[in-house]
Protein backbone atom coordinates (compact mmCIF):
# COMPACT_ATOMS: atom_id res chain seq x y z
CA UNK A 1 0.00 0.00 0.00
CA UNK A 2 1.18 3.58 -1.32
CA UNK A 3 2.16 5.20 2.01
CA UNK A 4 0.91 8.98 3.31
CA UNK A 5 4.39 10.78 2.32
CA UNK A 6 4.10 9.59 -1.25
CA UNK A 7 0.34 10.17 -1.33
CA UNK A 8 1.06 13.36 0.03
CA UNK A 9 3.40 14.39 -2.33
CA UNK A 10 1.72 13.49 -5.52
CA UNK A 11 -1.37 15.25 -4.67
CA UNK A 12 0.91 18.37 -4.29
CA UNK A 13 2.60 17.94 -7.97
CA UNK A 14 -0.28 17.30 -8.99
CA UNK A 15 -1.84 20.55 -7.75
CA UNK A 16 -2.46 23.38 -9.82
CA UNK A 17 -2.85 25.60 -6.64
CA UNK A 18 -2.05 25.70 -3.12
CA UNK A 19 -4.09 23.37 -0.95
CA UNK A 20 -4.93 23.50 2.81
CA UNK A 21 -3.25 20.99 5.22
CA UNK A 22 -7.64 20.47 6.02
CA UNK A 23 -8.08 19.67 2.50
CA UNK A 24 -4.95 17.53 2.38
CA UNK A 25 -6.18 15.16 4.80
CA UNK A 26 -10.08 14.41 4.01
CA UNK A 27 -8.60 13.72 0.32
CA UNK A 28 -6.35 11.36 1.79
CA UNK A 29 -8.51 10.31 4.86
CA UNK A 30 -6.16 11.06 7.18
CA UNK A 31 -5.75 13.11 10.37
CA UNK A 32 -4.73 17.12 10.14
CA UNK A 33 -1.66 15.93 12.68
CA UNK A 34 -0.41 13.17 10.47
CA UNK A 35 -0.34 14.99 7.27
CA UNK A 36 1.37 18.04 8.86
CA UNK A 37 4.11 15.68 10.33
CA UNK A 38 4.48 14.74 6.67
CA UNK A 39 4.44 17.68 5.77
CA UNK A 40 7.16 18.63 7.83
CA UNK A 41 9.60 15.45 6.28
CA UNK A 42 8.77 16.87 3.13
CA UNK A 43 10.04 20.13 3.44
CA UNK A 44 13.27 18.89 5.43
CA UNK A 45 13.46 16.83 2.46
CA UNK A 46 13.00 19.41 -0.39
CA UNK A 47 14.41 22.65 1.46
CA UNK A 48 17.82 22.02 0.44
CA UNK A 49 20.05 24.30 -0.40
CA UNK A 50 21.14 21.93 -3.84
CA UNK A 51 17.53 21.41 -4.38
CA UNK A 52 15.62 22.51 -6.66
CA UNK A 53 12.28 21.92 -5.72
CA UNK A 54 10.79 23.98 -2.54
CA UNK A 55 8.03 22.64 -0.40
CA UNK A 56 6.24 26.36 0.77
CA UNK A 57 3.94 26.69 3.31
CA UNK A 58 2.03 29.61 4.02
CA UNK A 59 -1.45 30.27 6.67
CA UNK A 60 -2.12 26.66 6.68
CA UNK A 61 -1.76 26.19 2.46
CA UNK A 62 0.89 24.36 0.63
CA UNK A 63 2.44 24.19 -2.24
CA UNK A 64 5.57 22.34 -4.10
CA UNK A 65 7.71 25.06 -5.96
CA UNK A 66 10.82 25.53 -7.46
CA UNK A 67 13.77 26.87 -5.76
CA UNK A 68 13.88 30.87 -5.30
CA UNK A 69 17.41 30.36 -6.30
CA UNK A 70 16.09 29.80 -9.80
CA UNK A 71 13.20 32.04 -10.01
CA UNK A 72 15.38 33.84 -13.25
CA UNK A 73 15.93 30.92 -15.06
CA UNK A 74 12.14 30.12 -14.58
CA UNK A 75 10.59 33.73 -15.09
CA UNK A 76 12.47 33.61 -19.04
CA UNK A 77 11.46 29.43 -19.37
CA UNK A 78 8.13 30.70 -18.70
CA UNK A 79 7.67 33.87 -20.64
CA UNK A 80 8.95 31.88 -23.79
CA UNK A 81 6.07 29.13 -22.54
CA UNK A 82 3.58 31.45 -22.16
CA UNK A 83 3.89 34.07 -25.03
CA UNK A 84 4.74 31.51 -27.98
CA UNK A 85 1.72 29.50 -29.66
CA UNK A 86 0.58 26.60 -28.55
CA UNK A 87 2.53 23.44 -29.88
CA UNK A 88 0.42 20.50 -32.19
CA UNK A 89 1.27 18.34 -28.94
CA UNK A 90 -0.91 20.88 -26.64
CA UNK A 91 -3.30 21.56 -29.07
CA UNK A 92 -4.36 17.93 -29.23
CA UNK A 93 -4.12 17.48 -25.75
CA UNK A 94 -6.43 20.79 -25.25
CA UNK A 95 -9.02 19.43 -27.80
CA UNK A 96 -9.12 15.68 -25.84
CA UNK A 97 -9.41 17.71 -22.94
CA UNK A 98 -12.33 19.60 -24.32
CA UNK A 99 -14.21 16.72 -25.84
CA UNK A 100 -14.02 14.26 -23.00
CA UNK A 101 -13.98 16.26 -19.53
CA UNK A 102 -13.49 15.67 -17.00
CA UNK A 103 -10.59 13.38 -17.86
CA UNK A 104 -7.76 11.81 -15.97
CA UNK A 105 -4.01 11.69 -16.67
CA UNK A 106 -4.06 8.55 -17.02
CA UNK A 107 -6.80 8.23 -19.44
CA UNK A 108 -5.54 10.86 -22.00
CA UNK A 109 -2.15 9.46 -21.68
CA UNK A 110 -3.80 5.81 -22.70
CA UNK A 111 -5.41 8.04 -25.64
CA UNK A 112 -2.49 9.76 -26.81
CA UNK A 113 0.09 7.13 -26.26
CA UNK A 114 2.62 9.46 -24.56
CA UNK A 115 3.37 11.19 -21.01
CA UNK A 116 1.06 14.13 -20.35
CA UNK A 117 2.68 15.88 -17.59
CA UNK A 118 4.43 19.08 -18.92
CA UNK A 119 1.68 19.78 -21.80
CA UNK A 120 -0.80 19.65 -18.26
CA UNK A 121 1.03 21.97 -16.50
CA UNK A 122 2.01 24.50 -19.76
CA UNK A 123 -2.23 24.64 -20.28
CA UNK A 124 -3.06 24.73 -16.60
CA UNK A 125 -0.54 27.87 -16.55
CA UNK A 126 -2.25 29.36 -19.18
CA UNK A 127 -5.18 29.03 -17.70
CA UNK A 128 -7.07 26.91 -20.74
CA UNK A 129 -7.45 23.57 -18.20
CA UNK A 130 -8.21 23.54 -14.42
CA UNK A 131 -7.59 20.18 -12.19
CA UNK A 132 -9.67 19.07 -9.44
CA UNK A 133 -9.28 15.45 -7.69
CA UNK A 134 -12.37 13.25 -8.13
CA UNK A 135 -13.42 11.47 -5.04
CA UNK A 136 -15.37 9.22 -7.26
CA UNK A 137 -12.89 8.28 -9.48
CA UNK A 138 -9.80 8.56 -7.36
CA UNK A 139 -7.92 10.78 -9.53
CA UNK A 140 -7.23 14.44 -10.60
CA UNK A 141 -9.06 14.76 -13.04
CA UNK A 142 -9.02 17.66 -16.05
CA UNK A 143 -10.98 20.05 -17.41
CA UNK A 144 -11.04 23.31 -19.80
CA UNK A 145 -11.53 26.40 -18.01
CA UNK A 146 -14.46 28.85 -18.57
CA UNK A 147 -11.32 30.98 -20.55
CA UNK A 148 -10.55 28.23 -22.94
CA UNK A 149 -14.40 28.41 -24.11
CA UNK A 150 -13.91 32.62 -23.83
CA UNK A 151 -11.10 32.42 -26.79
CA UNK A 152 -13.26 30.21 -28.52
CA UNK A 153 -16.33 32.33 -28.32
CA UNK A 154 -18.08 29.53 -27.46
CA UNK A 155 -20.89 29.25 -24.04
CA UNK A 156 -20.11 25.80 -23.49
CA UNK A 157 -17.83 22.68 -24.31
CA UNK A 158 -20.98 20.88 -25.88
CA UNK A 159 -21.46 23.79 -28.41
CA UNK A 160 -17.36 22.45 -30.15
CA UNK A 161 -17.92 20.90 -34.07
CA UNK A 162 -19.29 17.41 -33.78
CA UNK A 163 -19.10 17.18 -29.90
CA UNK A 164 -22.08 14.90 -29.79
CA UNK A 165 -20.42 12.29 -32.15
CA UNK A 166 -16.43 12.98 -30.79
CA UNK A 167 -17.59 12.62 -26.82
CA UNK A 168 -19.14 9.33 -27.51
CA UNK A 169 -16.80 8.18 -30.01
CA UNK A 170 -17.43 4.24 -29.92
CA UNK A 171 -13.64 3.37 -30.62
CA UNK A 172 -12.57 6.15 -27.95
CA UNK A 173 -14.41 4.37 -25.75
CA UNK A 174 -13.09 1.08 -26.54
CA UNK A 175 -9.67 2.05 -26.05
CA UNK A 176 -10.84 3.92 -22.81
CA UNK A 177 -12.24 0.78 -21.39
CA UNK A 178 -9.68 -1.50 -22.02
CA UNK A 179 -12.27 -3.78 -24.35
CA UNK A 180 -10.21 -3.63 -27.12
CA UNK A 181 -6.42 -3.97 -27.07
CA UNK A 182 -5.82 -2.63 -30.75
CA UNK A 183 -8.40 0.10 -31.70
CA UNK A 184 -8.56 1.06 -35.09
CA UNK A 185 -8.80 4.82 -35.83
CA UNK A 186 -7.61 5.89 -33.04
CA UNK A 187 -5.92 8.53 -34.47
CA UNK A 188 -8.92 10.00 -36.21
CA UNK A 189 -10.77 10.51 -33.55
CA UNK A 190 -9.65 14.24 -32.47
CA UNK A 191 -10.56 17.31 -34.21
CA UNK A 192 -7.88 19.89 -33.26
CA UNK A 193 -9.07 23.08 -31.97
CA UNK A 194 -6.93 26.05 -33.27
CA UNK A 195 -6.26 28.33 -29.53
CA UNK A 196 -3.93 30.99 -29.43
CA UNK A 197 -3.42 33.13 -26.54
CA UNK A 198 -2.40 36.71 -27.11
Amino acid sequence: MTSLKSQLESLLLVSSKPMTVKKLAELLQAKSKEVQAELEALAEKYNQKDSGINLQINNDKVQLASSPENSELIKAYLKDDLTGELTDPAIETLTIIAYRQPISKAELEQIRGVNCSLILRNLMIRGLTEAEYSKDRGATVYSVTLEFLKYLGLNKNSDLPDFDKLNSHENLNKLLSQDNSQVEGKEDVVIKVEVKKE
